[in-house]
């Protein structure tokens, strides 16, 4: 497969609600899939080895590493020529979504319950549908929240790093600003899809989308998880 089409900024009416409707449906597809495969996991692993996941240091940085790497490796697959790996590539980033997501939702269903989990989608669907008809129905090209949305990705990975390495508690505050740049992130991505993707990258168009909702709802979750401990 070669990418012989128009973008679908030029594209016809038609074609342009065709790509829009498969982008929309793969990322539904992937939220599908990564809560049936979370919900196995969660299941076949021991808590014992949940907590061990966090409790070490280099362990988690570990994880991370490992999350860093097939979420570059993912999105490489996920714009290749042919479509089988394209979905390979998105399979396998809904598989290190739900890996990375296992202490998070084992301790919010521990601490507070399944009913947070639900507030913490409910939200963040919110918020992805609103930033979503912001950049379909605004006329701002958000392409210029590149260059802020990659340092703010380093400093923030630069502070989780030194947070896990010293054991310091990153705190309200680290978490609104990453539920900032996931929002940028969402518009960002929302514009690109707009202005930037060809027609038939719908596939990559969902992983990016996709990895945008998980870090908001990783954060929104992270927040009511801390305001359900202080009651």
């Amino acid at each position: 497969m070669n990418y012989n089409y128009s973008l679908v900024a030029d594209a016809t009416t038609s074609e342009r609600a065709i790509f829009y409707k498969k982008t929309y449906l793969h990322v539904s597809i992937a939220i599908l899939a990564f809560i049936a495969v979370e919900t196995i996991l969660q299941k076949i692993i021991p808590q014992e080895i949940i907590f061990q996941m966090i409790s070490s240091r280099f362990i988690w940085l570990f994880i991370l590493g490992a999350f860093w790497l097939g979420s570059m490796l993912s999105n490489k697959l996920a714009f290749a020529q042919s479509r089988n790996t394209q979905y390979f590539g998105l399979l396998l980033y809904v598989l290190i979504e739900a890996i990375i997501f296992i202490p998070m939702i084992a301790m919010a269903s521990l601490f507070a319950g399944e009913s947070i989990l639900i507030q913490a989608a409910v939200i963040t669907l919110f918020m992805f549908g609103g930033l979503t008809a912001i950049a379909f129905f605004s006329k701002t090209d958000f392409s210029f929240l590149k260059s802020a949305l990659i340092i703010g990705g380093f400093v923030s990975l630069g502070i989780i790093l030194v947070g896990a390495l010293f054991g310091f508690n990153l705190g309200l505050w680290f978490s609104a600003g990453m539920i900032l740049l996931a929002s940028g992130s969402i518009l960002y991505q929302t514009s690109q899809i707009k202005h930037h993707y060809h027609t038939e990258q719908y596939v990559g168009a969902a992983l990016q989308l996709f990895a945008a909702i998980m870090l908001l709802f990783w954060y929104v979750l992270r927040i009511l998880l801390r305001l359900a401990k202080r009651d």
